[in-house]
C-alpha cells in the first residue's frame, strides 16, 4: 500500500474557521480516569486528537493533528530490531536515536504489533460516541459521591461539535456533569446551539490579548477567540472559568499578564486558572518526530512565579 493511499483514509487535519465536523466518530488519543484536577470532583478527560491552533509549547502534542500517529520512547526501546523487521517500508533504523524516518513511515503501524517493550505506540483511533459512552459510564458512581464528571479535552474538543452534542446529550440525560476545555477557537453559533444547552462548566483558555503576539505563537490571531469568551461570559449562567498557560518567555512577559489581568477586570471577572509550565511535553513531541520551535527544559523558578502572583493578586487564582 502507497504512502498516499494510507493518507486518504485518515480524517481530515481541522482547518481554521471549520471547526464543526459531522459524524459519528471522532479521533481520540485517551480517556483518563480518577483525574482530580480539570473540573470539580473526580473526573474522566477525554483527550480528542486536532486542533486548529499550533501553539508552539503544545503540552499535548500528540493530541495536535487530527489523524493517527506513530509515538516513540527511546527509554523503553531494547533494541530487539523486531520493528525493523516488521517495517515494509523500512522506515526504522536501530541506528538512529530518533529510530523512525518519517518521511518514509506509512503509518501503517505494524511495527507496534511486533513491539514487546511498548516503546512504539498508537496515538489516536476512532471511536463513535457509544463507545465513549460506555467508557464514560464505567465510573458512574465516582462522579456521583465526589460531584465530578467528564471533562473533554485536546487539542481542541470543538473539532467534533456534532459528535460532542451527541455524546453530551446522552450524559445530561444520564445525570454526568459535563466540561469543555477549549482554545476558544470555534463558531459561536455551533457551540450555542450544540454544545451550550449539554455544558456544566466552560475551562477557556486566554494566552494572550495581542493578536499580533497570539498568531505568532499559535498560528491564528485571537479575535475571534476573544469575542467568543464575551459572548460566552454575556449568554450563559454556567461557569465560565478563563485560564492561562504560563510559557515562560512566551506568554509570561509582564506586559502579555497585565493585558490579560486587564481584560479580565474590564469583563467582571475575578477568577483565573494560570497552568503552570510542564516541561515534559518536548520529550513527547520528539517521540511524535514534531519538530520544536520551543524546548524549554526546566520549570518556572521562584522568580518568575512571584512576578505573576503580583500581577494577578486581585483575582482568585485557585491552587497556584
Amino acid at each position: 500500500m502507497t504512502t498516499t493511499k494510507i493518507r486518504q483514509k485518515l480524517p481530515k487535519e481541522p482547518q481554521q474557521g471549520t471547526h464543526a465536523m459531522p459524524g459519528a466518530q471522532a479521533m481520540i488519543v485517551d480517556l483518563k480516569r480518577n483525574s482530580l484536577d480539570d473540573g470539580p470532583g473526580i473526573r474522566t478527560l477525554v483527550f480528542f486528537k486536532g486542533c486548529p491552533l499550533r501553539c508552539v509549547w503544545c503540552h499535548n502534542p500528540e493530541t495536535k493533528h487530527a489523524y493517527p500517529e506513530l509515538a516513540f520512547d527511546a527509554k523503553l526501546c531494547i533494541s530487539c530490531g523486531d520493528c525493523v523487521q516488521a517495517c515494509k517500508p523500512g522506515a526504522i533504523d536501530l541506528d538512529d536515536p530518533k529510530r523512525i524516518n518519517r518521511q518514509t513511515c506509512t503509518r501503517c503501524m505494524e511495527c507496534i504489533d511486533v513491539c514487546p517493550s511498548g516503546a512504539l505506540k498508537r496515538a489516536g483511533r476512532l471511536y463513535t460516541t457509544d463507545e465513549v459512552f460506555a467508557e464514560i459510564m464505567k465510573d458512574e458512581p465516582f462522579y456521583r459521591y465526589s460531584s465530578g464528571g467528564v471533562t473533554f479535552s485536546g487539542g481542541e474538543p470543538t473539532v467534533y461539535m456534532h459528535f460532542l452534542s451527541e455524546l453530551s446529550a446522552r450524559l445530561k440525560a444520564a445525570g454526568v456533569p459535563a466540561a469543555i476545555e477549549t482554545c476558544g477557537l470555534y463558531n459561536h453559533g455551533l457551540f450555542e446551539k450544540l454544545l451550550l444547552p449539554y455544558l456544566d462548566m466552560i475551562l477557556f483558555d486566554i494566552k494572550f490579548i495581542d493578536p499580533f503576539m497570539h498568531k505568532k505563537y499559535t498560528g491564528s490571531t485571537n479575535t475571534v477567540i476573544l469575542r467568543n469568551f464575551v459572548k460566552l461570559q454575556e449568554k450563559t449562567d454556567i461557569p465560565v472559568i478563563p485560564r492561562v498557560p504560563l510559557i515562560p518567555g512566551i506568554t509570561t512577559t509582564e506586559e502579555n499578564l497585565v493585558s490579560i489581568a486587564n481584560f479580565l477586570d474590564r469583563n467582571g471577572i475575578k477568577k483565573v486558572e494560570l497552568l503552570s509550565y510542564n516541561p515534559l511535553w518536548t520529550e513527547k513531541s520528539a517521540g511524535l518526530g514534531h519538530e520544536l520551535d520551543y524546548d524549554r527544559k526546566k520549570f518556572m523558578d521562584k522568580g518568575e512565579i512571584v512576578m505573576i502572583k503580583q500581577i494577578f493578586k486581585d483575582f482568585d487564582t485557585g491552587k497556584f
